[in-house]
Parts: structure tokens; C-alpha cells; sequence
């Protein structure tokens, strides 16, 4: 009976080695396939660097100024204080208001109270409407 046992305890052992090894072999081999993937994406962000840094070079020398949009997206920033002041400043109403921006004159309230934030499109609209006057607001909304 002991033999018995060994013999069936060897062969339940080299079923399982073998399943292993199929399992194995299928994650070796998908891995190497994305450590592949991951060196090209590499050799090509090295190279899309390296066209960048030629191309600032080459504006540097020509004198050329390359204005960078990550810079001012990130040099944008919201204040609900500000932005009510904004408002009262050019005298118009949250309607208005959002009307200028392209967007209802709730989203100015909900702004203006501090419960939501406005989207990084809309930063941008916000940033050209600082840069008007009173008169220039006025004949934007006649003009809408």
C-alpha cells in the first residue's frame, strides 16, 4: 500500500510541475513582450525629446519665441473672491456673466459660492474676460 501511495503521490506532483511550467510560460513570455513594448516607448520618448530640445535650439538661435500652453494652464488659477469681484467690477449680472464665458449663469453662482470650480476650458475664457473693460463687455453682450 505504501508504494501505492508514493506512486500516486510522484505522479500527482509531475501533473502539477507540468501545469506550472504551461503557466509559467505563458506569463515569461507575455512579460517580455511588455518589457519590449515599454523599451520602444522609451526609445521613442528619447527621441521625441531630443526633437524638442533641437527645435528650442534652433527658435533660440533663430529668435523665435516659443510660447509654451502648459505654462499658462498652469499659471491660471481661480479665486471665488476674485471672481465676484470681477463680476461687480464690470457690472454684470451671473446670466451675463456666463453668457460671456459660454456657460449658464448657474455654474457662475455655483462659482461665486465656492461649490464648484470651473474646467480648464473655461479658465481660459475667464482669463480673456479679465483682460476687458466695461465697454467692451457691454458690446459683447448686445452683440449675443
Amino acid at each position: 500500500m505504501s508504494t501505492f501511495a508514493n506512486q500516486l503521490k510522484s505522479e500527482i506532483a509531475r501533473i502539477a510541475k507540468k501545469e506550472n511550467k504551461a503557466e509559467n510560460a505563458a506569463l515569461k513570455k507575455t512579460s517580455a513582450q511588455y518589457r519590449s513594448e515599454i523599451a520602444a516607448l522609451k526609445r521613442r520618448l528619447l527621441a521625441l525629446e531630443s526633437v524638442v530640445n533641437k527645435l528650442g535650439k534652433h527658435a533660440a538661435k533663430t529668435g523665435v519665441e516659443v510660447v509654451s500652453t502648459e505654462d499658462e494652464e498652469k499659471s491660471l488659477r481661480f479665486r471665488v473672491a476674485g471672481f465676484a469681484s470681477l463680476r461687480k467690477k464690470l457690472g454684470v449680472t451671473a446670466n451675463e456673466m456666463g453668457t460671456l464665458l459660454g456657460v449658464s449663469g448657474q455654474s457662475v453662482y455655483k462659482w461665486e459660492q465656492g461649490k464648484a470650480k470651473p474646467r480648464a476650458s473655461q479658465m481660459q475664457a475667464i482669463a480673456a474676460v479679465r483682460k476687458l473693460g466695461k465697454k467692451q463687455v457691454a458690446e459683447l453682450l448686445a452683440a449675443s
